[in-house]
């Protein structure tokens, strides 16, 4: 019985550890190169919006899109 104990230990810590592994390289390798474009592309989006809307002008349409390229 003590013996199933003590494997039954080592499994959960193995788990533990794989997961927390995956959650590493996830963490590092998963948003950093993602999340830069997608927030390049909303933000295209949302003046593309305004501009449609006529909330800001040609002008101030084009500043926005170089600034934030």
């Amino acid at each position: 019985m003590m013996g199933f104990g003590m494997m039954g230990g080592m499994l959960v810590f193995w788990i533990i550890i794989i997961v927390l592994a995956v959650l590493l390289v996830k963490g590092l390798f998963g948003t950093n190169g993602t999340h830069v474009k997608n927030n390049t592309t909303t933000a295209k989006q949302i003046l593309d919006e305004r501009y449609a809307r006529g909330e800001i002008t040609q002008e101030q349409y084009q500043t926005m899109v170089k600034d934030i390229h």
